[in-house]
């Protein structure tokens, strides 16, 4: 009987942890914040920060970007006539916003057959794969989250063509990235997390 308790109560403890994901944290602007508040997330940027070299306030801007911390992000839908739902602009879902394409690369060059885009490890793991591929491709340095964000948003193919250079919008948002990454590092620093 005490097995089955104690098997109850993680199931419980397990799902609200999963439930609480779904919601982005109180306080996005305080990377201190955000880590106190939830706590599993301080070892995936640290994980993926030895295994990947990626600085945790880089992945926590590109998430911030891409998710705002929300585990089961998606796109919008698309509408026919601005009222008939039609699918989704694109397959991106998660933290990471990996398109179905882009995540099942990263599986079999990983061998990471079972990861998930809605696990927080699982989405830094990707995030530090890609910008590897990024700097391997296109020269961009780790810590460049304002040029790492444009190829991840582009491609590295598209990057390299420089598409998005006729994009002031997503300059401007690659720009946001990189300050709020420049905010994240600093903030760090303060609270001695993750350094």
């Amino acid at each position: 009987m005490k097995r089955v308790f104690y098997a109850l109560a993680l199931l419980v403890l397990v799902a609200a942890c999963g439930a609480r994901d779904k919601q982005a944290p109180s306080n996005m602007n305080n990377a201190c914040s955000i880590l106190s508040e939830r706590k599993h997330f301080e070892r995936a940027f640290r994980n993926t920060e030895r295994r990947w070299g990626v600085p945790a306030s880089v992945q926590m801007a590109m998430i911030y970007q891409e998710s705002k911390f929300i585990s089961n992000a998606r796109t919008p839908h698309k509408y026919v006539l601005g009222v008939l739902p039609m699918g989704r602009h694109s397959s991106a879902y998660g933290y990471a916003q990996a398109l179905d394409g882009t995540w099942d690369d990263y599986r079999k060059a990983t061998g990471k057959r079972t990861a998930k885009r809605d696990n927080i490890n699982d989405a830094t793991d990707f995030m530090g794969w890609y910008m590897n591929n990024s700097r391997d491709r296109n020269g961009i340095a780790l810590g460049d989250a304002r040029n790492q964000y444009l190829a991840y948003h582009e491609g590295n193919t598209g990057y390299a063509r420089g598409t998005y250079k006729s994009k002031s919008w997503l300059i401007r948002v690659a720009d946001d990235v990189n300050s709020r990454a420049a905010t994240y590092h600093r903030q760090l620093q303060s609270c001695s997390r993750l350094n």
